[in-house]
């Protein structure tokens, strides 16, 4: 088990997140039950499932939670796509989210990678049914 906040990836999901919420506060009315509802939610499961995976026993549980991270951060890819397509997000906006999202992506998936090379290293060979 792991204290969330010494992780470098949870606090750069944090500030995305507070950006996002600031910068989706401007979307319009309607969109406050859809579009911007779903953005926030994703943003604050990536930073949630960097935490619970931390507070997780094993290598293997933090790597899945991170792997649904990886899904939200995704999942927000789109639609900022779609948030700037339909001129909810100026496009200044939008590269600043994007850049910061490219950079949680790029953290979670050397994460992911290095928790599955441990794995590999530490785990025994699995006997092959003959």
């Amino acid at each position: 088990m792991r204290d969330f906040r010494e992780l470098e990836v949870w606090h750069v999901a944090h500030a995305f997140t507070l950006d996002l919420y600031r910068l989706t506060g401007v979307f319009p009315k309607p969109e406050l039950h859809g579009l911007v509802s779903q953005l926030r939610r994703a943003a604050v499961s990536i930073e949630a499932n960097i935490a619970e995976g931390c507070g997780k026993k094993t290598s293997a549980d933090l790597g899945r939670f991170l792997q649904i991270a990886f899904g939200s951060a995704n999942e927000i890819d789109c639609e900022l796509l779609i948030a700037r397509d339909l001129g909810f997000l100026a496009e200044q906006n939008y590269s600043k989210l994007v850049r910061q999202l490219g950079s949680i992506k790029r953290m979670l998936a050397s994460c992911i990678t290095i928790i599955d090379e441990k794995r590999k290293t530490f785990e025994p060979a699995q006997k092959s049914e003959v």
